[in-house]
């Protein structure tokens, strides 16, 4: 009885502790089941742990967008983006793990890099990989390596953070560091980089155990030319056309899935990313021949006179784009530079070039005859309002309007101004406001400084003083640019408009963006005062300041004012000898296309010239010289009625090489009849025969000599000579018409190459 409940009791608990276990594997697989309701609908961690795998196995990398090019009116660049390659190399990857095949690499790449390079002996690049590697690499005996171990794990991880990584194996321990060295001694182009990464390690044979660094770089074909109006961006400064189109340029980054393979290895993820958008090309109001000329006519006259700065500025009269414009400065050295825009950032007082402003307020809003004559003293001090004001030369006593204008005479407008606007003295301010003489011209975000404008009359020390200095030029203070706009628009019949830098934004051959004139007054003074002033400015060429420059042109007129100011600024008191010389111009007086002015700055003494007439007047001459020379339209034409058996059409005098499908586009739209070639595709020059026939040769292609660029444009011979491996500098513009390394030889890699354009 005893052992059957001995026997009921252990099974008892047998069926207790079954039962409780049953019970213990139900709420474990509650509690899993909760747990996994709870990490499928409420818990972040499946996401944080798959962002956390997706990291170790995907990266994103950035596509750079290349940077829009700027260009000059004609397409020709000013400011283009050139990928730049360097390579960094991981001397610590496992793919350089073999010293000895290392070694045998390392010495084939040096004597090719020293033979591209010519920078280093093979020996030095020797020395520089197997030293960079044995520097990156560490290896240690593993019998000794107490040193290593008393480090310690944490030091091991520090080491880790930093790059460096610690490995252990059957018999060296291993130390790498993995930060970049860069191989080349300069950054390479894109033909460059298709010939060295042939070079042994660089092309894939050791593995990938480098890195290719891409940057965009911005290369002035021009040089210096244009360079503060075409700008800057960065570290240096941000300013001109390519601060101001920052983001048109730019274009936007894209972006690229990558997927890792093997440890340094990895491959884009089909479909992924977004590839990059370029930048927009900015095409610029700026004339090539234009801007050079200018340069090199304000840089001589700088230079002659010993001068501190100059600008020259050609505008376009209906338009108000601006074809030419010229800052020149001294540098820490003494050379001239292009390193401020005098033109729109230098505020002063500029003379008698604002009497243009005080014979229309005279004209309309005074109603004052041109036959009114005042006595300007000969030559001698007058007080008017209490000024003391004297005209530069002597020979004059009564004298009407018209001389006036023609002499620039400071007395005659003087006390023309203080008689009719002494006791109104507001009403002379809100003229000159509808002139836009108080407001910026629109290039604000050039930099474009606003004018000093006397307004509150009742604050201003010594009013009537000021009102009379004020007729010819001083008090106000204004920029070149907002002074040349005020003639421009006297040359356009009185509508004023703004002057601007760019005319259209384009993606390749495709228009994007059109800018369209702004105009800042559609009206500044009646038709009848505007006859007047203009004859009134053409008599200053006729017979006045501007005489000597433009009275024996008998093929244009102009119409022209000179200015002369002492050199004050912000208020400052004048400096002593420093003097402002300015000439402003437009022509032809008829029917004006083109508005020119040039202002110098420079310092009496040493027999220079000062006056604004001979300070400026040669600049300003021999710019409306070139260009009326250039302008073919000007010039007498032979006319042949269109119904006269002998008129013959007009066929080409030359066309340039290159790509030979292009070439023969452009020959078949002007006479396809007259197009011979030997093959359909490749690179050619093209020549025109003497019966107007135009003959394409094709130009040998293969890629160890040196091609033959003659004839081509600039596009294609930098191409052809950079596929070579050539480097290229060149000068001059139109078609190369001589390269230095004559066609046909051998074609060494680096070697430097110069194209001359004409």
């Amino acid at each position: 009885m005893a052992r059957k409940e001995e026997k009921s009791k252990i099974k008892s608990d047998i069926l207790l502790r079954v039962r409780l276990l049953y019970l213990l594997f139900a709420v474990v697989g509650v509690v899993v089941f909760a747990r996994l309701i709870w990490v499928q609908l409420f818990s972040s961690e499946i996401a944080y742990n798959a962002n956390r795998l997706a990291s170790r196995i995907f990266r994103t990398d950035t596509l750079p967008a290349q940077r829009g090019s700027i260009l000059a009116r004609n397409g020709e660049p000013l400011a283009v983006s050139m990928f730049r390659y360097q390579v960094e190399m991981d001397f610590g990857s496992e793919g350089l793990d073999s010293v000895r095949t290392f070694r045998e690499q390392s010495d084939s790449l040096a004597k090719l890099l020293s033979a591209f390079f010519g920078d280093r002996t093979p020996a030095q690049y020797r020395d520089f990989l197997r030293t960079s590697h044995a520097r990156h690499y560490r290896l240690v005996n593993g019998r000794d390596t107490t040193h290593l171990r008393a480090t310690g794990f944490l030091t091991r991880i520090i080491n880790r953070l930093r790059g460096e990584e610690y490995v252990t194996r059957r018999i060296y321990d291993t130390i790498r560091d993995h930060k970049p060295v860069k191989l080349f001694p300069r950054e390479v182009d894109y033909n460059e980089w298709q010939e060295l990464r042939k070079y042994p390690i660089l092309n894939w044979n050791m593995g990938m155990v480098y890195n290719v660094v891409r940057h965009d770089r911005r290369i002035y074909p021009q040089g210096e030319l244009a360079r503060r109006t075409i700008g800057l961006i960065g570290d240096r400064g941000n300013y001109g056309i390519e601060a101001v189109w920052r983001e048109e340029l730019a274009g936007r980054d894209g972006h690229a899935v990558r997927q890792r393979i093997a440890r340094g290895f990895s491959g884009r993820v089909i479909g992924s990313g977004e590839d990059p958008v370029d930048g927009l090309d900015v095409v610029s109001t700026l004339d090539l021949d234009l801007q050079d000329v200018a340069d090199k006519a304000l840089r001589e006259r700088l230079e002659s006179q010993n001068a501190i700065w100059g600008t020259t500025i050609v505008m376009e009269v209906q338009t108000g784009e601006i074809l030419a414009l010229v800052n020149l400065g001294r540098n820490s050295r003494g050379e001239f530079v292009e390193n401020t825009n005098y033109a729109i950032a230098s505020r002063a007082e500029l003379g008698s070039v604002f009497k243009l402003a005080t014979m229309i307020a005279l004209l309309e809003d005074a109603g004052m005859p041109l036959s009114t004559v005042y006595d300007t003293g000969n030559g001698r001090p007058v007080v008017v309002g209490g000024a003391r004001v004297q005209d530069s030369h002597a020979g004059f006593h009564d004298m009407d309007f018209r001389t006036a204008v023609a002499q620039s005479s400071n007395v005659y407008f003087a006390e023309a101004v203080y008689e009719r606007y002494a006791d109104r003295k507001e009403a002379y301010s809100d003229f000159l406001r509808t002139l836009h003489l108080d407001r910026t011209v629109g290039l604000e975000a050039y930099g474009e400084r606003s004018p000093y404008f006397p307004s509150d009359w009742k604050r201003i020390g010594g009013a009537n003083q000021a009102l009379a200095r004020l007729a010819f030029g001083y008090v106000i203070e204004l920029t070149p640019m907002q002074m040349i706009t005020l003639y421009n628009a006297v040359a356009n019949d009185g509508r004023m408009v703004a002057p601007h830098l760019v005319r259209e934004l384009r993606r390749g051959d495709v228009l994007e963006r059109r800018i369209r004139p702004e105009v800042l007054e559609e009206q500044i003074c009646s038709q009848s005062t505007l006859r007047k002033v203009q004859d009134l400015l053409v008599e200053v060429c006729r017979s006045g300041t501007a005489a000597p420059y433009f009275h024996d042109t008998t093929r244009y007129r102009a119409a022209a004012k000179t200015g002369t100011a002492q050199f004050a600024q912000n208020g400052i008191r004048y400096s002593d000898g420093y003097y402002m010389g300015s000439m402003v111009a437009y022509f032809p007086a008829e029917k004006p296309r083109y508005t020119i002015l040039t202002t110098i700055h420079t310092r009496r003494g040493g027999g220079k010239a000062y006056y604004g007439g001979p300070l400026a007047g040669p600049v300003v001459k021999r710019m409306a010289d070139y260009i009326y020379n250039r302008e073919q339209e000007w010039h007498a034409t032979l006319d042949v009625p269109h119904d006269a058996p002998y008129a013959d059409p007009q066929r080409p005098q030359r066309i340039k090489g290159g790509d030979i499908a292009a070439v023969r586009k452009v020959a078949d739209v002007l006479d396809a009849r007259s197009v011979s070639y030997e093959s359909r595709t490749g690179w050619g020059r093209a020549r025109v025969d003497s019966a107007s026939r135009v003959e394409i040769t094709t130009v040998a292609e293969d890629p160890s000599l040196v091609p033959d660029v003659r004839g081509m444009g600039l596009k294609d011979a930098l191409f052809l000579m950079e596929s070579r491996g050539l480097r290229v500098s060149f000068s001059g513009t139109g078609a190369v018409q001589q390269q230095s390394l004559a066609p046909g030889t051998r074609a060494v890699h680096g070697a430097a190459v110069h194209l001359t354009l004409r």
